[in-house]
């Protein structure tokens, strides 16, 4: 009797910690762990960008206050990097540093954390994050679009226009990739909302229009791929 060869178990996806606090770096790993997670770490700036080039995480959470290389530094390493571009970070946070926080989301940051954080809160953080940058990046099949003279890349978050790169947010970048996968289709302000956060999470800024605005001026000539449809919301130009 022929035996069903033995199912390959899930692979589990992997978080690397860049924090120097050895006490939050165990709980972390032990809540992680604990909901199936591989956990990774590394104690400071310069070693956690070399975990993460060289074990290519599914996710990095990273702490601001580093010895050496700061957190700020770091994620702009990450997002400069080609190996760690796509990467989802969410930062760690003391309450005090609001002001780093919009600096690290600026870069490209997914998300934040402030400290201290209840262990339920950083699992729904986790994968709340995974679930948009995966959505992001398997709608519709497509992972790269391009539309008059610009290029979008998901599994990069990268847009570039004339091979420039244009220097997008991931929020703007989720907007503007929505709206290029479907040229004419009219989004309301709320769907684009959904769109940016993946109707997820309140930190991304969910006001639309800032971020549409924020988009032109970066594009600059290539700005009027994006229409604004009076009363209703937004849609690309084909």
């Amino acid at each position: 009797m022929n035996q069903r060869p033995a199912k390959e178990p899930a692979r589990k996806s992997s978080v690397l910690v860049i924090e120097d606090d050895p006490d939050i770096v165990e709980v972390v790993r032990y809540n992680l762990e604990r909901e199936g997670f591989r956990v990774l770490d590394a104690r400071d700036g310069e070693r956690g960008l070399d975990q993460a080039r060289r074990a290519e995480p599914d996710l990095i959470l990273l702490d601001l206050m580093l010895p050496g290389i700061d957190g700020l530094e770091v994620c702009r390493r990450l997002r400069a990097a080609d190996e760690t571009r796509a990467v989802p970070v969410v930062i760690l946070t003391a309450k005090s540093e609001e002001a780093d926080v919009v600096v690290g989301l600026e870069m490209g940051a997914d998300d934040y954390l402030t400290k201290p954080f209840s262990p339920r809160e950083l699992v729904a953080r986790v994968r709340a994050v995974l679930r948009r940058v995966n959505r992001a990046g398997e709608r519709g099949g497509k992972t790269r679009i391009e539309i008059h003279d610009l290029v979008l890349d998901s599994t990069r978050f990268e847009a570039l226009h004339q091979d420039e790169l244009v220097p997008l947010t991931r929020a703007e970048f989720r907007l503007l990739w929505a709206l290029v996968q479907r040229p004419g289709r009219v989004y309301s302000r709320s769907e684009l909302a959904d769109e940016i956060t993946a109707g997820e999470s309140l930190i991304i800024d969910r006001n639309v229009d800032v971020h549409v605005s924020s988009i032109r001026k970066k594009l600059g000539v290539a700005g009027k791929v994006i229409a604004t449809v009076r009363g209703v919301g937004y849609k690309c130009v084909d």
